[in-house]
């Protein structure tokens, strides 16, 4: 039986932008959203969050922290909405029925801004952290109505949504963030620029507050199209799908550098080679090892997909500040009994072929072939069935962002965009190149990777310890 855990209290809410008048004139403007970022209308949001320790004063008789961190919370984000500002705006759509199109883009002027909630959950860090599996309160940490929306609902929905959740002795800050407006990188961006204004921001005085990395609003278009760009339908029900999620495990599995150096090496070495990264070789055995757990016939096609940053790909300055999404799905497929026989250099070489497959020039091909026939993303039965997505990156700096609390504890995610074969990486919480892996499956295929040798091998338990 699953445990049964206390509810999470919502004590208050409230809509946060930027003053329109302090904006520069293009924000006035429709902000119009590239190829990549209508590709995404049918997916959902991105939901990712940190956990804190609360510090000793909090627990001091009289002391005001929790109000002090609400209010500089809230002070800081509305500053970081100024240079952010599509994220507090909402979707915006002009359907044309005579030609059978759709104009989506970003109002930032009619909106009611970003939404930032307080809630209270009585549990402690323990709690969250100490059980095998993720436990599934640990999905109410983020605004519920986004947990099934998907990212065209930003029509009514916020764009971004920030909840600030207290527990008994921490702090959980979760972001539901429109994945049509920005990828991983992009969030990570914002959420890095919000923990500076938060620690850079004065007592009193001006709320706008400088930034080190301002991003690149100004979307890219290749040339000769853009920057308004129709869809081919003319209603959202012809590219929605809204998925029933399925009961699945969720586990936080830890590899330390010196392991992941020891994947790199076997790989490298039974290929005869040193051209396969730390990464590769650490998916590699993820493919392998789900694989296996999943007991597939030797003759079922099973893929592996890795998400890459094309940033690089891009002809803008500071391509990393690019605010938008310029990812790919870099897709492996071949026969499961291909890949649990091949051994870990075979299908590390599988993946690394894939990236290097992955050239400017054939980045180019796939924009101009997207624009001969437009499409959106569409996750159905056919795209989880026998696959393996690994998304998310180990080179986010996500234990860099601080709220007056110290260095977060732990990262987690929300249920939006969990199916069978997702696994998000993230940097260990000791660095130096470790990295954990959130991995989601069915709960028997769970199991037998819970029992697979060659997997569990290369795992350890975590470095620190949560404290009661």
């Amino acid at each position: 039986m699953k445990p049964q855990h206390p509810s999470v209290r919502r004590i208050s809410e409230c809509f946060l932008k930027p003053d329109i008048e302090c904006l520069p004139q293009e924000s006035k403007q429709p902000h119009y959203l590239s190829h990549w970022d209508l590709n995404l209308l049918p997916i959902q949001y991105i939901q990712k969050g940190l956990l804190f320790r609360k510090p000793s004063e909090a627990f001091e008789d009289g002391h005001p922290f929790m109000a002090t961190l609400l209010h500089r919370l809230k002070r800081s984000l509305s500053s970081a909405l100024f240079h952010f500002y599509p994220l507090s705006g909402r979707l915006a759509s002009i359907i044309n029925e005579h030609q059978a199109s759709i104009l989506v883009y970003v109002d930032c002027v009619n909106t009611p801004g970003a939404k930032f909630t307080h809630a209270a959950l009585d549990l402690t860090i323990s709690h969250l952290l100490a059980p095998v599996d993720v436990p599934l309160v640990v999905h109410s940490l983020f605004d519920p109505d986004l947990q099934t929306a998907v990212n065209y609902d930003g029509h009514t929905l916020p764009l971004l949504s920030i909840q600030v959740t207290e527990l008994l002795d921490g702090i959980f800050i979760g972001s539901s963030f429109n994945h049509s407006i920005g990828d991983g990188t992009s969030h990570w961006n914002f959420f890095k620029m919000w923990s500076e204004i938060f620690q850079s921001l004065p007592p009193d005085g001006d709320d706008i507050v400088s930034i080190s990395r301002p991003p690149i609003l100004k979307r890219w278009f290749p040339e000769g199209h853009g920057p308004i760009i129709n869809l081919p339908f003319t209603h959202s029900d012809q590219f929605k799908i809204r998925l029933k999620a399925p009961e699945l495990r969720e586990r936080i599995f830890h590899f330390t550098k010196e392991s992941i150096a020891a994947l790199k090496a076997k790989a490298n070495a039974e290929c005869g080679t040193e051209e396969i990264s730390s990464f590769q070789a650490m998916c590699a055995l993820v493919w392998r090892s789900i694989t296996r757990a999943r007991r597939l016939p030797q003759n079922q096609i099973t893929i592996c997909r890795m998400i890459a940053n094309n940033r690089a790909k891009l002809e803008v300055p500071t391509p990393e500040d690019y605010f938008g999404n310029v990812i790919t799905a870099l897709k492996v497929s071949a026969k499961a009994g291909e890949v649990v026989e091949g051994g870990l250099g075979w299908a590390a070489w599988k993946l690394h072929e894939a990236v290097v497959d992955n050239t400017k020039e054939k980045f180019r091909e796939a924009v101009e072939k997207w624009f001969e026939c437009p499409f959106t993303f569409q996750v159905d039965q056919n795209f989880v069935t026998y696959s393996l997505s690994m998304t998310s990156s180990p080179r986010f700096n996500i234990y860099g962002n601080e709220f007056g609390m110290g260095k977060a504890v732990a990262v987690r995610s929300g249920r939006a965009n969990k199916f069978d074969g997702k696994v998000s990486s993230y940097p260990g919480y000791e660095g130096g190149g470790s990295v954990d892996l959130e991995i989601a499956l069915f709960p028997h295929s769970m199991a037998n990777l819970e029992a697979d040798s060659e997997f569990m091998s290369a795992v350890s338990s975590p470095p620190h310890l949560f404290h009661e």
